[in-house]
Parts: structure tokens; C-alpha cells; sequence
């Protein structure tokens, strides 16, 4: 394992880990909201086994790195590009899960001559994505933060910070207790003590300095993306669960159907989490694929 500070070209700092094999094909992995540039143990065994170096970062205003207020979803590929020129790193692929979905579609739009594929699991489609109900099947807890958000945005902000103190300090316990109305009965008994104790882990990294990521995360998304979904040219695949209460299904369905040539992964019996703890191997087969 290693970790790098890379500079931006605007002064601000990346914080960067990377594990598994330093040698072999560089795969980005982009952390949800919250969350650090922590990588799960079982993914990194994953990447050693199959000579995948695996990168994490932290996005602006996480763990190690610089805010960066009012950034939008497309700045992400160049803090990608960034970090993969300070690590001499040509071409590359890139997933992301949950809150780090739209910053990997973002890379597939603005890098097609780095990045050979992308996969998007349980993220997000854009906010005014024509069809979409952006709330259908969420959970409570991410149905009443949004109408917040929306509706009083100074009162909204002093929640993150009180919600981001609270996880800062939470015990894998009080974390699932959290997150109740979020966890369909899939992703609940999907939780092992070892997964549970790695999101504990990931947020009081990536929270430590507090809410500025999160919040500039869910600002991001729900703003203007920077780039339209129909940009997209490199290979991308778009998983989704059909019981997700963190982001409702008709979001991967969303993206499924309008992405250029999108592999669909649709599971009407999958969860979020599931992805998470269960998909990454053969999302690194299938980026392996493309080098």
C-alpha cells in the first residue's frame, strides 16, 4: 500500500492511496457519499490476485483532500487525470459505487483516450433527467435530507454538520441504526462485521476534517453534471439493485437505457450494499477486458 499527496493545478491536494498490484493494470475505484480513498481488504485481495493496482482517492473536501466548494460532477476525470499523470499512469479504467457512479461517468465522457472502460454501480442519474422520478424508491432518511436541501438550504447544511459529527464518532452499531430506513432486508443481512466495520472506518477518515465532501457531493449531483450521459463512448457498464433504498432502481434503470451502448446489470433482487461486497471481482475482470 501507498499514499500520495498530488497537487492540482488550481493549488488544491489529492490524497491518494493504492494497493494491490503495483505492476499491473491501474483501475480507479471512486469512493460514495461519504466516504475516503479506504480500500476494502477483499477488493484489494481481489486486485493482487489478478494484477489489478487499485487507486483511491479522496474527492475534494474529504479526508487528505482540499475543498474544492461549487466543483461539479465533471471536475472529478480531471482530478482523475491529475492524480494518473503524478503516478505516470497512461491509460486506465474506472468504477465507482453509490456517490462515486456519476464521477466515473464523468471520466468515461471527458477521458475517452485514457479511460478503456467504466462501471457504475447503484449511482445516480442526473437530476433532471427527462422521465425520472428522482425519489422513487428511496428510503426516508435520503427522501427528507433531499427535500431539505432543496427547500432550506442553510438549515439543511447545519444538519450535515450534525449528521457528519455523529458518524464521525459512530460505532458500526449506531452506524446501521443510522442508516435504518436506507437498508432493505437484502442489504441488511448482506452487513458482515467485516463490511460494517470498513464503512465505520472510511467515513471517520473521510469525515475527519467534516461535511464539506458530503455536502459538496450531493450539491454536485443535483446541480448541472458539466456533461451529458449521451457524450459517452467508452464501454460502460450500469449496475443496479432492484432493492436499493440509497438510490432507487429507476435511477440504473435510467442510465441503463440512456447511456450509448451500456451492458446493463439490473438485479431485481440486489441491494446497494451488495453490489459493493459482491460485484467488484467481475467488474475488474471486465475492465481487464479492455486494456
Amino acid at each position: 500500500m501507498k499514499e500520495h499527496s498530488v497537487p492540482t493545478r488550481d493549488g488544491r491536494t489529492l490524497r491518494v492511496r493504492e494497493d494491490g498490484d503495483p505492476s499491473g493494470a491501474p483501475i480507479f475505484s471512486l469512493h460514495g457519499t461519504p466516504g475516503s480513498r479506504l480500500l476494502y481488504l477483499p477488493h484489494v485481495a481481489d486486485a493482487l490476485e489478478h494484477h489489478v493496482r487499485l487507486i483511491g482517492y479522496d474527492r475534494p473536501g474529504y479526508g487528505g483532500s482540499t475543498a474544492q466548494p461549487d466543483r461539479r460532477v465533471a471536475g472529478v476525470a480531471t482530478d482523475v487525470a491529475a492524480i494518473a499523470d503524478a503516478l505516470g499512469i497512461r491509460r486506465f479504467g474506472v468504477w465507482g459505487h453509490s456517490g462515486g457512479g456519476a464521477p466515473a461517468l464523468a471520466c468515461a465522457a471527458r477521458l475517452p483516450e485514457r479511460v478503456v472502460a467504466v462501471a457504475s454501480l447503484a449511482g445516480v442519474a442526473p437530476y433532471d433527467a427527462p422521465g425520472l422520478d428522482h425519489l422513487a424508491g428511496m428510503g426516508e432518511a435520503n427522501v427528507e435530507d433531499f427535500k431539505l436541501m432543496i427547500s432550506d438550504r442553510a438549515a439543511w447544511e447545519r444538519k450535515g454538520d450534525l449528521e457528519a459529527e455523529q458518524m464521525l464518532h459512530a460505532t458500526p452499531e449506531e452506524l446501521l441504526a443510522f442508516l435504518s430506513t436506507l437498508l432493505s432486508d437484502v442489504d441488511r443481512s448482506s452487513l458482515t462485521p467485516e463490511l460494517g466495520e470498513f464503512f465505520t472506518l472510511q467515513l471517520r477518515e473521510g469525515l475527519r476534517n467534516g461535511a464539506a465532501g458530503m455536502r459538496d457531493d450531493n450539491l454536485a449531483d443535483y446541480a448541472p453534471w458539466g456533461f451529458a450521459v449521451s457524450e459517452i463512448r467508452v464501454p460502460v457498464q450500469i449496475w443496479h439493485g432492484g432493492t436499493d433504498r440509497f438510490v432507487g432502481f429507476p435511477h440504473g434503470e435510467w442510465l441503463a437505457a440512456h447511456v450509448p451502448g451500456a451492458e446493463a446489470h439490473l438485479e431485481p433482487n440486489g441491494g446497494h450494499l451488495t453490489l459493493y461486497q459482491q460485484r467488484i471481482p467481475a467488474v475488474h475482470r471486465w475492465i481487464l477486458e479492455h486494456f
